[in-house]
């Protein structure tokens, strides 16, 4: 049995780590820590979990654990593990983007298995992928390894109000967000380090611009991605690209049928659509933010990383209306 810790455990990513885990059959979750919440159950702030765990928010105890999951805020991982050695024997899974570029990454593997499957499983230390960065990272990397990217790319993407975390602010309240649509970060967004980093991983002299318009969505979770791009091909070598690229990829799917967001919502899915328009190539892209895009790539990861089947613990329905 794996024994896990969850670092900084009261917001939405923790929460879905530990509604995987509970029900996990090769892990035990031994300790949950959160700065605002010591002292109290677990279940009185994620309160969907009553009559799951008894687990009570404590400090980062002494006793070890098989793998680390650090839920904390961006900045908070590395400091965390600057006052907190980590055992040698003691795998870390970090959720934020403290570790995910290179080179001043510590030694972290950049945790998308679509991407670094093999590295993944290999790795102590692990830099679970952004959610925007997953959903459209998975809409290029076809191309990429096909030397396909041109000279620029355009990408309109979606995304819940719980991407923006727990802590409420402007932006994310109900009167606000409700019945609402906003672009932020125009152009600037930063997952795109991360989005730039693997295509070059696949496609070195990549130089391509990534023309990012990230908006807020009135729904509470999910990412929908169009993105578009010059493409000479005809529909059927864009949809042998991606078939074939994804055919060895448990958790990725490519449709036949222009697809919707509840087919992803509440699940470890990605599913992707390509449409050739003239000399333009649309593809769709769309996850769960919460689970493809954070805690359930991460346990996806956390089983490769052990040695488990990939899909162990994730099999995950659907909202279907």
């Amino acid at each position: 049995m794996i024994k896990a810790g969850i670092i900084g455990a009261a917001g939405y990513t923790a929460g879905e780590l530990f509604r995987i885990l509970l029900n996990h059959p090769e892990v035990e979750v031994l300790f949950a820590t959160s700065n605002s919440q010591e002292g109290k159950t677990v279940s009185s702030v994620h309160m969907d979990l009553l009559g799951e765990t008894d687990l009570v928010f404590s400090k980062y105890p002494q006793q070890g654990v098989d793998v680390l999951f650090l839920c904390g805020g961006h900045g908070m991982s590395s400091t965390f593990l600057k006052e907190n050695p980590i055992p040698s024997s003691t795998k870390v899974v970090d959720l934020s983007r403290d570790f995910r570029l290179g080179p001043d990454n510590q030694g972290f593997v950049y945790g998308l298995p679509e991407l670094n499957r093999e590295a993944i499983r290999n790795a102590d230390k692990l830099a679970n992928p952004g959610c925007f960065a997953t959903c459209i990272q998975l809409a290029l990397l076809p191309l990429a390894k096909a030397a396909k990217l041109g000279k620029e790319v355009h990408v309109h993407a979606i995304t819940g109000s719980t991407g923006a975390g727990q802590k409420p602010v402007s932006t994310t309240h109900f009167s606000w967000r409700n019945n609402n649509l906003s672009i932020y970060k125009a152009f600037s967004h930063q997952h795109l380090g991360e989005i730039h980093q693997s295509a070059n991983q696949l496609q070195p002299d990549y130089q391509t611009q990534i023309n990012f318009l990230p908006m807020r969505g009135d729904f509470p979770r999910g990412i929908f991605a169009s993105t578009y791009l010059e493409f000479k091909e005809e529909q059927e070598v864009a949809e042998k690209l991606y078939n074939e690229y994804y055919e060895p990829h448990l958790f990725t799917h490519v449709s036949t049928q222009n697809p919707h967001l509840k087919q992803v919502v509440n699940t470890n899915k990605a599913i992707l659509y390509v449409e050739k328009h003239d000399n333009k190539l649309l593809i769709i892209s769309m996850i769960d933010n919460l689970l493809k895009g954070a805690s359930g790539q991460a346990v996806q990861n956390m089983n490769l990383m052990f040695g488990l089947p990939e899909e162990m613990g994730l099999k995950l329905k659907a909202i279907a209306f």
